[in-house]
């Protein structure tokens, strides 16, 4: 049998303010959806501190382990928007100014009081080529080897990944179907087991929660063949129903 080539990617959420409980990170759901679009799994998020070296570590970590690393945060005017150095660090090159994140930046700031010392610290790269800079509300979004930079705020990242929107090497992108049944997944845990090993291809995951003063659990099946999705779905509510339950398509 031939296996699929799975492309794979990691994240870095960097900020203090995270750590903290100070921001809730919205970043995370959003990047993963954008990823399974592009066929591309995640596999690692790691959230670490305006430290440097902990940044390094994290990077180094995460940009030999999969194919692709999203960093978010830290990459604006202040002196405690370290990531830029980190990556350099990491990569063992010099911090420069990019040439035409420096243009988009003067552009931008023109009428909004000018390109001032602390603005163009978002200009600052690791040394070395990398693709024209992405610009969004003023913020360059820069790609180094197989690094991705962006902005800690959701909307900004949000429009980072559209511009990369179909530009990145990935694979089929990951289906899924969702199956709810009023039963506490305790009960039927070899059942579900049994039905996964059955479909090669296709995996589950059991999601229990307390409604309506009962326990249930929601199933969520994934796979990148819809006919083997549906496939598994379809045995997935019939061995529930041979069980005297009712398999909820779309899930409860």
């Amino acid at each position: 049998m031939t296996h699929e080539r799975i492309w794979t990617a990691g994240i870095a959420i960097i900020g203090d303010e995270i750590l903290s409980g100070r921001t809730q990170d919205k970043n995370i759901s959003q990047i993963a959806l954008w990823l399974n679009l592009q066929g591309i799994r995640l596999r690692e998020v790691r959230v670490v501190p305006d430290v440097e070296q902990e940044i390094v570590d994290c990077v180094n970590a995460l940009r030999t382990r999969y194919d692709y690393l999203f960093t978010t945060g830290g990459i604006g005017p202040t002196h405690d928007d370290i990531t830029v150095d980190a990556i350099a660090k990491a990569l063992g090159v010099d911090v420069v100014i990019h040439p035409e994140a420096s243009a988009l930046l003067n552009s931008y700031y023109e009428k909004r009081g000018g390109l001032t010392e602390a603005r163009l610290r978002m200009a600052r790269v690791p040394a070395g080529p990398a693709p024209p800079p992405t610009r969004l509300a003023g913020a360059p979004a820069t790609r180094h080897a197989n690094i991705f930079t962006r902005g800690g705020v959701p909307h900004i990242t949000a429009g980072m990944l559209d511009a990369l929107t179909g530009t990145l090497e990935g694979g089929r992108p990951l289906l899924s179907r969702t199956i709810g049944c009023w039963v506490a997944e305790s009960e039927i845990a070899e059942m579900l087991g049994a039905v996964e090993k059955a479909h090669e291809g296709c995996q589950i995951g059991s999601y229990p929660f307390f409604r309506e003063g009962k326990v249930g659990t929601n199933f969520v099946i994934r796979s990148t063949d819809e006919a083997q999705l549906a496939t598994c779905a379809s045995a997935l509510v019939s061995e529930l129903t041979a069980i005297g339950r009712e398999g909820v398509v779309n899930g409860i």
